[in-house]
């Protein structure tokens, strides 16, 4: 029995400790609502710049709708570029979300005019210092192209899609906007 004491003592100890700590969790700040709401009654623009550095019209391809795995399509487009090169929001906004994921690895996601929202995956990186909540302007530097998330075996590119209802709500070929 003496000898059951000290491994006892330390499972108690363990559960004690893990029942007494807390684990900070995220909190997620909700969007200047002034700044919402200027975004919701702006029109989104038929026409936006490309916003990999360097791509010209002509470079791009409509992968819209191409099969992807598991029985999805692709939601946006892929413009292909090599690693590192500037990556620009297409529109003033708000930076909504900068997060890491199976998909699209380094994300970030702007709510744009018109309640439109825009993705921008596979980044290698974000650039230093962007902050949910910042306020943007069209054309401010956002990140660089990589190949992350699902991507890391294909050659680095952007993914880019439009969403006109919200985050992941309503997607549209976002190739018509950037001819």
């Amino acid at each position: 029995m003496f000898r059951l004491l000290p491994t006892f003592s330390l499972i108690f100890a363990v559960i004690f400790l893990a029942a007494c700590s807390t684990t900070p969790k995220k909190t997620t700040q909700p969007l200047p609502q002034a700044q919402v709401l200027k975004l919701k009654n702006m029109s989104l623009s038929s026409k936006l710049p490309i916003p990999v550095q360097g791509v010209k019209t002509k470079d791009l391809s409509d992968t819209w709708g191409a099969s992807r795995s598991q029985g999805r399509v692709h939601e946006g487009i892929d413009i292909m570029a090599p690693r590192g090169t500037k990556v620009f929001s297409t529109t003033e906004g708000l930076i909504a979300d900068l997060r890491n994921n199976n998909l699209g690895g380094k994300v970030v996601w702007i709510m744009g005019p018109g309640g439109s929202w825009h993705y921008y995956a596979h980044l290698d990186g974000h650039k230093r210092g962007l902050n949910v909540g910042d306020y943007i302007k069209k054309g401010d530097l956002i990140g660089y192209v990589g190949n992350t998330g699902n991507a890391r075996h294909t050659s680095p590119h952007l993914h880019y899609g439009i969403y006109l209802n919200g985050k992941g709500r309503n997607v549209v070929n976002p190739y018509p906007y950037l001819r």
